[in-house]
């Protein structure tokens, strides 16, 4: 589930958030390489962490040669470090752009994540996980940087995760 915030986002801890910047392709717009920086705060344990790497975002092309479909695949890769240890960690995910310039984001097994609309450079985006909640807010801030934080919380989660993705090249 999805839904569209025009409203601007709340400043945190006396940090003015930057201003949207539309885009009207997201898969285009997010095409590439990223270099990625995450604070991971425990809000229950205190503990914290961070994750540094890249990301990207490139055809799939196992999608394509299946149905046809010009998915993306975003792949992270990086180290995150958690409570003084570090530790590799990687994710994927399949983004399957729309005619009007959104995608719907699953996980690499197809199941549903969350829809992206980036057309006024903000999105908010709600996913059900078990019994927690993962509310999401994505940001482009120029062409070559965006953020994205997830607010977790449930009886097994609460952590607020902040990450800045840059273009690289």
């Amino acid at each position: 589930m999805s839904s569209h915030e025009s409203a601007p986002q709340p400043a945190h801890r006396g940090v003015r958030e930057p201003a949207p910047y539309p885009v009207a392709d997201v898969a285009g717009y997010l095409a590439g390489r990223w270099s990625i920086e995450r604070t991971v705060r425990d809000l229950r344990t205190g503990t914290h962490g961070s994750f540094r790497g890249t990301a990207g975002f490139r055809p799939d092309a196992a999608a394509e040669a299946e149905a046809g479909d010009e998915a993306l695949l975003h792949v992270e890769e990086g180290r995150l470090t958690w409570d003084g240890t570090a530790y590799p960690a990687s994710r994927t995910l399949r983004l399957r752009p729309r005619p009007d310039g959104t995608v719907e984001v699953d996980f690499a097994d197809g199941r549903p994540f969350h829809d992206l609309d980036l057309s006024t450079g903000r999105w908010s985006a709600v996913h059900p996980c078990a019994a927690d909640r993962y509310e999401g807010t994505f940001t482009a801030v120029t062409a070559d940087e965006w953020h994205l934080e997830w607010r977790v919380t449930g009886p097994a989660k609460d952590q607020l995760l902040r990450t800045v993705y840059r273009r690289l090249g």
